[in-house]
């Protein structure tokens, strides 16, 4: 079901089982397994705006695109606590001084997937965290739209890098065989050249003589 969050303001639930949690702002609608959205975007804006309002920081985490054109067709949006940090041995040293974790393997999130129609559903919704929630809905904002925004700079440049290097190889396969082609008709060039070459050789008189 698609959620309109102005017509469920005045409940804490509605008839689709959308939980809605009372605050002194407007009612938090709670993700549930089946809501729908118009596009990834649109899931992600929602999931953090529930976040911010909750008290943590949503993180974006892996997702499965299409082997036939790249597209993502799911992805799971998660609490920056997920995971644990592990501690990295230097190369030409001993271990690194370690930085205050912030990861406390959070299980909390949401995953989502296009469908037929085109829209991305949430199918697997889990609430719970493991830790307290008291990050500032300012901090919560902060934290996300500058982890979010890098990473997807990141990922729209190496995506521009691969889209380059395909370009690049299939060029140099192109110039390759370019070359071989050429090299081929030289070498029979060549070839045609020497034999029309001993074929006006004069004959050695001393032969002649002796047969």
């Amino acid at each position: 079901m698609t959620v309109d969050l102005e017509d469920e303001a005045g409940a804490t639930e509605n008839s689709g089982g959308v939980e809605l949690i009372d605050c002194e702002e407007d009612p938090i609608v709670e993700p549930c397994e089946g809501m729908e959205f118009d596009s990834e975007d649109a899931a992600k804006i929602f999931y953090d705006e529930y976040a911010r309002r909750v008290g943590f920081v949503m993180r974006v985490m892996s997702c499965r695109r299409s082997e036939r054109d790249g597209k993502i067709l799911a992805r799971r949006l998660g609490c920056n606590k997920e995971g644990y940090c592990v501690s990295i041995r230097g190369k030409f040293g001993p271990v690194r001084k370690p930085r205050a974790s912030t990861r406390e393997g959070c299980k909390a999130m949401i995953h989502v997937k296009v469908d037929r129609s085109g829209k991305w559903v949430i199918t697997k919704f889990v609430k719970e965290h493991n830790h307290p929630l008291i990050i500032s809905p300012r901090e919560a904002r902060q934290t996300m739209d500058e982890k979010d925004k890098k990473i997807q700079e990141l990922t729209a440049e190496l995506r521009n890098k691969k889209r380059l290097c395909a370009a690049y190889q299939e060029q140099l396969v192109a110039f390759v065989k370019i070359v071989e082609e050429h090299n081929d008709q030289l070498s029979k060039k060549v070839q045609s050249v020497v034999n029309n070459i001993r074929k006006y050789e004069p004959v050695d008189p001393g032969l002649m003589r002796r047969s």
